[in-house]
């Protein structure tokens, strides 16, 4: 039986490295806009985000935005997006990638508590979704289409 790799990549599927962190998250290496970032993998994040404080690192142009956010013990937190940015992962490349722009001070607060880096952003099920994703987790790693 061919391996799961092998398998993928004939089918026109990049294979993404992830670390592990020490609070169990998936990390992943981007390139947003041509800037290197941090980014967790979260199947549970419905959009991939980026915190407000890093909006000029990544070159985000951002619009208002009538949504609230809620995630990992907040809720009602004030949104802006951003569209058709450029999202580089190993191989993998969009030109349309959409963001939504909240405080992710407490994502950070709370990796940091538990001995982890800080992350610059998530990638969302959005991402996950359109990439037609799937998670090797036995190999640290996920693959995109």
């Amino acid at each position: 039986m061919a391996s799961l790799k092998k398998s993928l990549v004939k089918k026109g599927y990049v294979q993404i490295p992830v670390k592990i962190t020490k609070t169990n998250h998936m990390v992943v290496k981007v390139k947003l806009n041509g800037v290197k970032g941090r980014f967790i993998l979260d199947t549970g994040a419905s959009n991939s985000c980026v915190g407000f404080d890093q909006v000029a690192q990544f070159l985000i142009e951002t619009s208002e935005s009538e949504v609230k956010a809620a995630g990992a013990g907040a809720v009602g937190m004030e949104t802006r997006n951003s569209q058709d940015n450029t999202l580089k992962m190993a191989g993998w490349k969009t030109k349309k990638c959409n963001l939504v722009i909240f405080d992710m001070s407490h994502v950070n607060e709370a990796l940091i508590a538990h001995g982890a880096k800080p992350i610059n952003g998530i990638i969302g099920a959005d991402i996950l979704r359109s990439g037609k994703a799937i998670i090797d987790y036995k190999n640290d790693c996920f693959y995109l289409k």
